[in-house]
């Protein structure tokens, strides 16, 4: 199961266990259970630290991770593929190994009170995943009073249909729903914590005003950050969270001297990256309201977040990126995570054996459906065009699967449920006008990006997409706001011309910084 070369990886990264950690299996016979147990096995002949016990649990297979504080996290089925990363942490963290996290947010998950036990509903092929699971276990290592276990969605298909789990990360708590999707610790801590938000936005409001600022921590974001950190300025980002969107890419082989990587192994290169220098990173804040120098009482740039708190900047840079764009029909929101997805790697194993349909002709419609195809029973992609608009070594390869329809001129025009989840898609032929409906399990919408940029209407110029209009250097229609990256109306949406356009902006608005202290001089001097 495990490489010579990967044991040698763990039994090195093992010498930093401090205290005893048990694993407890709960096995029986079937393949799966078997798997596990060798897991462990091998990882208990890495560590005189680590021992093996067996005891009947809630779900089988499973495996409890138990620290010497009385840390408990449990992974119900075999934490391989992107959890392998988690169950490593996770044995660390109860061997003692410190957390690399803010002494303040420790001591704010030490001081939680009450009863947490966490439940995760993941997919091994989920990128998003681990990032909740990471998460949630450190808040166990940290107090006894909360339990976590990660729970593999496609293992325990039975458990996923009672539940009605229809897109992961899916996380409850105490046995009720918490939330979905992708959530950052301060996240998770905010909803937990309902006075967390309201002490953290205190303490933003004091922050001393930056030279500049940076929205968003995508890759312009991050470019556009260690630019300006390195020309000794005094430099910010704040962003809901640090990647952006490139977290939720799984692919990436278009990013030049790098042939093939991930978007969260690139997000954390580029993390540390802007780590390096002196950049004051705010995660888990949304930016709100843009308030340009000539209408602020500072007379700097200011930037309201939705905490309350305000940020203030002589110079701002906006990379604020995009989102999947949605199809506005009928049912998609009543449906959204219960059978409408936006993520093929991290939802597609719950449909399995199930029909599917999936929106879009574009390379990332048709990428998906070829992913699909190896899972579901059966793939439908619906296109608005009288053709596909992938790229032809796309089309072939999907036109070769056996399992899946491509339906043209095809026009969406509602999403079917039975209240709990989705049933079918309606769409009307664009050629005959007649209505169709298709009986499915899911619908993945591939159907490209929405600039987020809806809270800057009437601030600045924006194109009639909603793009920020920007200059050679960055510059938008407001002094001393420039943008950069997906957000902008740059005709090609791209990490490497995103990265590229951040560190343009950074130097526009040095640019302007130099200029607006030198004429700044002259009339103080006049």
């Amino acid at each position: 199961m495990l490489d010579a070369n990967l044991k040698q990886q763990l039994a090195t990264y093992l010498q930093n266990l401090k205290t005893p950690v048990q694993l407890v299996l709960s096995v029986d016979a079937s393949a799966k259970a078997q798997e596990l147990a060798k897991l462990a096995e091998q990882l208990a002949a890495l560590s005189p630290l680590i021992s093996v016990s067996q005891q009947t649990l809630q779900r089988t297979p499973s495996m409890q991770v138990r620290g010497e504080q009385g840390s408990l996290m449990e992974f119900a089925g075999v934490p391989l593929g992107h959890e392998f990363t988690s169950l490593v942490l996770a044995l660390l963290h109860s061997g003692g190994h410190p957390l690399k996290l803010d002494p303040q947010v420790i001591e704010q998950v030490r001081q939680l009170q009450g009863h947490y036990r966490f439940e995760t509903y993941i997919s091994l092929s989920c990128q998003n995943c681990p990032e909740v699971v990471q998460a949630l276990n450190m808040m166990a290592a940290l107090n006894p009073q909360i339990e976590h276990v990660m729970i593999d969605g496609a293992l325990f298909q039975e458990e996923v249909n009672q539940r009605n789990v229809l897109a992961v990360p899916a996380v409850f708590l105490n046995g009720q729903l918490f939330g979905q999707g992708r959530m950052s610790l301060g996240e998770i801590l905010n909803k937990v914590d309902s006075q967390a938000s309201k002490r953290q936005a205190e303490q933003l409001q004091h922050k001393a005003p930056y030279d500049f600022l940076v929205v968003g921590g995508g890759p312009a974001g991050a470019a556009a950050a260690i630019y300006a950190a390195r020309k000794g300025i005094r430099t910010g980002l704040v962003a809901e969270r640090f990647g952006g969107q490139v977290l939720d890419t799984v692919g990436i082989e278009n990013f030049i001297s790098v042939k093939a990587t991930e978007g969260p192994k690139l997000v954390a290169s580029l993390e540390a990256h802007v780590r390096d220098y002196e950049v004051d990173i705010i995660t888990d804040q949304r930016a709100a309201k843009l308030t340009p120098k000539t209408q602020s009482r500072s007379g700097l740039v200011e930037v309201e977040l939705a905490s309350g708190a305000t940020l203030k900047t002589k110079a701002l840079l906006l990379a604020t990126g995009a989102r999947w764009r949605e199809m506005q029909v009928p049912g998609e929101q009543e449906y959204r995570g219960r059978g409408v997805a936006y993520c093929p790697h991290c939802d597609g194993p719950l449909f399995k054996g199930k029909p599917v349909a999936v929106i879009g002709g574009g390379n990332s419609g048709v990428e998906a459906a070829i992913d699909l195809a190896g899972i579901v029973e059966h793939v439908t992609l619906l296109e608005f065009a009288s053709s596909l608009k992938a790229d032809e070594v796309l089309q072939r390869k999907l036109r070769s699967l056996p399992n899946v329809t491509i339906i043209t001129d095809a026009q969406t025009t509602a999403v079917v449920g039975n209240g709990e989840r989705v049933t079918a898609l309606q769409y009307r032929d664009r050629q005959s006008g007649g209505e169709h409906q298709l009986a499915l399990a899911g619908i993945f919408v591939q159907i490209g990006l929405v600039p987020n940029s809806e809270w800057l209407k009437g601030d600045l110029e924006l194109s009639r997409f909603g793009e920020i209009v920007v200059g050679a250097r960055g510059e938008t229609s407001v002094p001393g706001v420039f943008a950069a990256g997906d957000v902008t109306n740059v005709p090609y949406k791209q990490i490497i011309i995103a990265m590229g356009s951040g560190a343009n902006a950074a130097l526009g608005a040095f640019d302007y910084l130099i200029r607006s202290s030198v004429e700044e001089q002259s009339s103080a001097a006049a």
